[in-house]
């Protein structure tokens, strides 16, 4: 054994694999005494010997299933000796389809109860003991899509949207204690996320662009101890998410349909796209070469004259801003001077 246990305790749910099993690893190294929650009480189970053989970890196994209703009351309950330091709310799924035509109405629904209800219902009752004690961490499973539209996963993108809306005005409302809310917010990441969807053929889900689990629950550990209100996982969704506070939803949406296409599809629109790309570009260097060779009377080309009327161009615009920026300068050294001799006048009247 390597850990000396810290008194604290922290519940997890979704616990049982992928970035919620890797941020079960961390809580364990670091010392907390686990409640594991989840469907799968073996692989549970497995997670609780392992942990103990490793670091001493005292571990509480609860096995439900967070679609129904009566779950989180139910987990309430059965951790009433113990105070909760920690809830991570990790448990989630998606549906892949068109949500006209394709996806099942009882999966999202179940979906909806699990990524939100649950959550939410879980987070006002841990909540309100953390509050009484003035002290705890709540760590929310987000998602890069919390700010992008999600096509073809449509209610999974609009849960991610409301757990970060949801996580960040509880936290401006718990600015005046030592309760934090955190939300991790990773892309496409290399779990069971996108086979249990039914994605695992999408363009996104290529196992070789899909990021490391335990590198995304670092990152959301290491967040949510320095009291964060939100992590994006890796340098490439930071810059994703960053754009789509200045893009308009339609462009971003495009964006992620893209990502969301069977991935015989995409190749296939990207070899269109890329055709498309150098017919546009052939014709482009064609119509210069043609201008750079077709001459005028005094042998200058049409390609130098358009080159040369250009520049004028630019030239007549430099001009007419250092006019304008003159004429400010100018228009401001009167009105000052009016201004002073004014005041002036007063005085000696006054």
């Amino acid at each position: 054994m390597e850990t000396q246990q810290n008194g604290k305790t922290a519940l997890i749910t979704g616990a049982s694999s992928g970035i919620g099993r890797e941020l079960t690893r961390l809580f364990a190294k670091d010392g907390y005494n686990l409640v594991l929650v989840g469907r799968d009480e073996e692989g549970l189970n497995q997670i609780a010997g392992m942990f103990y053989n490793q670091y001493g970890t005292e571990t509480t196994v609860i096995s439900k299933d967070l679609s129904d209703p009566k779950a989180p009351d139910e987990i309430y309950a059965e951790t009433s000796g113990k105070q909760i330091d920690v809830l991570v709310n990790d448990a989630g799924f998606g549906e892949y389809g068109m949500f006209a035509t394709e996806t099942d109405l009882q999966r999202e629904l179940d979906m909806v109860q699990v990524n939100a209800v649950a959550l939410v219902h879980l987070t006002k009752l841990y909540l309100k003991d953390m509050v009484a004690h003035n002290e705890g961490k709540i760590l929310m499973l987000g998602s890069e899509v919390s700010v992008f539209p999600n096509p073809l996963m449509a209610v999974y993108g609009a849960t991610k949207a409301f757990i970060k809306s949801f996580s960040e005005a509880i936290r401006n409302e718990l600015k005046d204690t030592n309760v934090t809310v955190t939300v991790l917010m990773p892309g496409a990441t290399n779990t069971n996320f996108f086979k249990t969807a039914g994605a695992e053929n999408v363009k996104g889900a290529d196992p070789n662009k899909t990021a490391d689990p335990a590198a995304v629950a670092k990152e959301g550990y290491e967040a949510l101890m320095s009291g964060k209100d939100h992590v994006v996982a890796g340098w490439m969704n930071k810059a994703r998410v960053a754009m789509a506070h200045i893009l308009p939803d339609p462009l971003l949406a495009k964006g992620v349909r893209s990502d969301m296409t069977p991935k015989e599809e995409a190749e296939e629109n990207q070899k269109q796209t890329i055709a498309v790309a150098l017919a546009v570009g052939i014709g482009i260097i064609g119509g210069l070469w043609l201008l750079s060779r077709k001459r005028d009377d005094f042998g200058i080309s049409n390609y130098n004259k358009a080159k040369y009327y250009y520049k004028g161009k630019k030239a007549q615009y430099k001009a007419k801003s250092a006019l304008s920026d003159i004429a400010d300068t100018v228009a401001d050294t009167v009105k000052s001077a009016y201004n002073g001799a004014k005041s002036k006048v007063e005085e000696v009247v006054g």
